[in-house]
Formats: C-alpha cells, sequence, structure tokens
C-alpha cells in the first residue's frame, strides 16, 4: 500500500510540475498579448478626453464609434474560429495582430464621425477570432478541471491592460500633446498600436499549435498531456458546426455572456468619464485612478477561479460575482457624490464583473469539441460581444438624454443581475467537473 501510494504522490508530482512548465511556457507571450489586445480596444475611452473636444464629437457619436468595432467583430468572428482550428494558432494569431496593431494604430488619422465609425469597424474585422481563438487554444492544451485557472490568468490581461493601460494612456495623451503637431491621442493611438505588429510576429516565431509539436516537452510530459486531453474529450461529440449554430445550450451561454459583456464594456469604455466626473480634470491622475479597480480586480479573479477549479463547482462561482458586480455598480451611483466611497463601489463592480468572465468559459467548453468547438466558442463570443456595441451606445445616448451617466450605469447592473440568473438555469451536471 505504501509503495502505491508513493507512486501516486510521484505521478501527482510529475503532471503538476509538467503543467507548471506548460504554464510558464505559454501564458506570459498569450497574456501580454491580450493585455495589447484589450489596450487596442478600450484606449478610444482615453483618447474621448481630448478627441471629443477637438473633432466635435457628441457622446452619441462616441458611444456609437465605440460600439460599432463589435459589428465587424460579430460578422467575422466564426469563420476566423474555424479557420484557426484549421490552419493553427499560430499563423492565424500572428496574423490577426499584425493586422489590428496596424488599425489601430491609423485611428490617429480619424477627423470625422464618419471616419471614426469606419476605423472601428475595421479594427473589429482585424481583431475577430483573437479571444476565442485563444480559448479554443487552451482546450488542447488543458482538460476542464485545470482550465477554470489557466483562462481567468489569461483574462487578467484585461485587467493588466487597466493597470498598464489607464497611467500609460495619460501620460502620453498628457506629454506627447503637441510634439510633432500631433494631439496625444494620435500618439497614444499610435504608440499602443505599434506593439502589437511586433507581438505579431513573435507569435509566428514562437508558439506551438499543438502539444505533439512541443519540442520543449520530454516524450513522457507529452504523452501525459495528450492522454489527458483525449480522456478529457472522451464525453464530448464533435457535432456539425449548423447544429452547433442551432442549439439551445450555445444560445443560453451566448445570452449569459451578452449580460456580462454588457457592464464590462460599459464600464470599460466610459471609466475614464466617470473618474474626469468625481472631479479629476488631468488625464494623468485619470489614468492612476483607474489602476485601483482593474489592480483588485485581478486578485478576484484568480481567487475565485481557484476556488471553482478545487471545488469543481462552475455556477454559483459565475453567478455570485456577478450579482455582487451589479450591486458594485449600483451603489457608485448612489455614492457618487463622495469620490472615495463611489472608487471603491466602482472596484467591487468591476472586480465582480471581471471575476464572472474567465469562469464563464468553463460552462460551453464543458460540452463543445473539435469544429464544433470552434463554432460554438465563437459563436458565443461574436454574440455576447455585440453588448459590447448595445451597451457603450446606451450609456453615451442616455448621458446625452439627461447629462449623467447614471442611468447607464444602473442599466449595466441590471444586464448583470439578468446573467446570474441565466448562469443558474444551466444545468449543474453539464458543467461541474
Amino acid at each position: 500500500m505504501q509503495a502505491v501510494a508513493t507512486a501516486t504522490h510521484a505521478d501527482n508530482g510529475f503532471e503538476e510540475a509538467t503543467y507548471r512548465k506548460v504554464a510558464w511556457r505559454l501564458m506570459p507571450l498569450l497574456l501580454i498579448c491580450y493585455i495589447v489586445a484589450y489596450l487596442d480596444r478600450v484606449n478610444v475611452g482615453f483618447a474621448k478626453l481630448q478627441m471629443m473636444d477637438q473633432l466635435g464629437f457628441s457622446d452619441t457619436v462616441y458611444g456609437l464609434g465605440a460600439g460599432i468595432f463589435f459589428i465587424g467583430y460579430f460578422f467575422f468572428e466564426v469563420p476566423s474560429n474555424i479557420i484557426l482550428h484549421k490552419v493553427g494558432a499560430r499563423v492565424w494569431i500572428g496574423r490577426i495582430m499584425i493586422t489590428w496593431g496596424l488599425l489601430s494604430a491609423a485611428m490617429m488619422f480619424v477627423t470625422t464621425p464618419m471616419t471614426f465609425y469606419v476605423m472601428r469597424f475595421l479594427l473589429g474585422v482585424a481583431e475577430a477570432g483573437f479571444f476565442p481563438g485563444i480559448i479554443l487554444y487552451l482546450t488542447y492544451w488543458y482538460p476542464a478541471h485545470r482550465r477554470g485557472r489557466i483562462i481567468a490568468m489569461f483574462m487578467t490581461g484585461i485587467a493588466g491592460a487597466g493597470v498598464i493601460g489607464g497611467p500609460l494612456s495619460g501620460a502620453i495623451m498628457k506629454f506627447m500633446d503637441g510634439y510633432n503637431g500631433w494631439s496625444g491621442w494620435q500618439w497614444m493611438f499610435l504608440l499602443e498600436g505599434l506593439p502589437a505588429v511586433l507581438l505579431g510576429v513573435v507569435v509566428i516565431l514562437m508558439l506551438q499549435d499543438r502539444i505533439a509539436q512541443a519540442k520543449w516537452l520530454s516524450e513522457e510530459e507529452r504523452a501525459l498531456l495528450i492522454a489527458n486531453i483525449e480522456k478529457d474529450e472522451e464525453h464530448k461529440e464533435d457535432v456539425p458546426v449548423l447544429r452547433v449554430m442551432a442549439s439551445g445550450r450555445v444560445w443560453l451561454c451566448a445570452a449569459i455572456y451578452f449580460s456580462y459583456v454588457m457592464g464590462l464594456y460599459g464600464v470599460s469604455f466610459f471609466l475614464p468619464t466617470i473618474i474626469k466626473a468625481m472631479g479629476y480634470k488631468d488625464p494623468l491622475d485619470v489614468g492612476l485612478i483607474s489602476v485601483i479597480p482593474y489592480g483588485v480586480s485581478v486578485v478576484a479573479m484568480l481567487v475565485v477561479a481557484k476556488s471553482a477549479d478545487r471545488t469543481r463547482e462552475r455556477r454559483w462561482h459565475v453567478a455570485i460575482p456577478g450579482l455582487i458586480g451589479a450591486a458594485g455598480l449600483a451603489l457608485s451611483v448612489v455614492f457618487s457624490q463622495d469620490t472615495m466611497l463611489a472608487i471603491a463601489a466602482l472596484t467591487i463592480g468591476l472586480s465582480g464583473i471581471m471575476a464572472t468572465l474567465p469562469l464563464f468559459w468553463s460552462l460551453p467548453t464543458a460540452f463543445l469539441a473539435g469544429t464544433g468547438a470552434a463554432a460554438g466558442i465563437a459563436l458565443i463570443n461574436s454574440l455576447g460581444n455585440l453588448s459590447g456595441f448595445v451597451s457603450p451606445y446606451a450609456v453615451g445616448w442616455l448621458k446625452d438624454a439627461t447629462g449623467s451617466t447614471d442611468t447607464g450605469v444602473y442599466m449595466l447592473a441590471c444586464g448583470m443581475v439578468v446573467g446570474a440568473l441565466l448562469t443558474l438555469s444551466v444545468p449543474a451536471r453539464l458543467v461541474n467537473r
């Protein structure tokens, strides 16, 4: 008995060491890519602090331009992810990053509402497939019971973009404003877009598509990882794409994700504006204050994901942070006249929102496989991200109509509550493993 126990312990130690090795090899690059990707997606929120006055844009024009990104994203998401599944992540993710980096830098040339709309739409087309492609890619390496923490680690890139991007964007806009005749927001788009191009080249050179291609693993390590993935796939069915598109489970997941992403982008695109309304006028001050909610969110994401993987429970680990996020958003309006309490409430709200997102992806990836997974993940992400069009446009319109972001923030809180209730309607037997 002692020998068997010792052998089992040794096997577990080897497995844990192997997954640590994989994480250290894959995650730093993927995380940096996502930080740059998300920063290029939402830095328009900081550009708003200068470009609206300089270009004469209303909040409605800004909200439509910020959100129209997701229309291009929507139409090209599913085909992009299917192509990735066919040709491999290395080439396709690299291609995505290079094209979106160039287009993000080109945002500096926006002069009219129409050019603003066109460039944001094209940026969405270019980036389509990046996030669901990485989620799909991680299913090639990690079984379901390890996926919560690893997706949470990847998605800390959102918070990382807030921690790094807020001060960076504020500093560029403050200190580069007027240099070479360009405004600070123009320099911000240029300097924050070019790193994506460089990272795209790095991805093409360094990433491996599958476990079998990873020469940095020993034969024993590759065999272990492949066996774990094959065991994880046993209960899944690689269904045709059209069946995936018609699946009630997939559409339920899309509705849940829509609700949570509404909260995410409603806050992300307007957080600088909300902070400015609290009395912080300097772009650098706004950037530094924005670090607080994003920094706390990183901790919340990792703690909740670790708990979910340890207990192998998913639904409540998604729903409860969603409700906490809704409460935090609502309280940020209630305490809007008290700066410290308002920032604390926003921090709670954003932390709840961020903690839901990585664990949400443990729901659809629990029952999707193969090409069906590529199509299903992309469909859920594209439909869910349509709220990235709806929420900033609605918040902008409500701000123009009421003179305040309060009503829009309440709307986002209601969306989070709906998402939490829908999450609890997912059968536990389907996802808790």
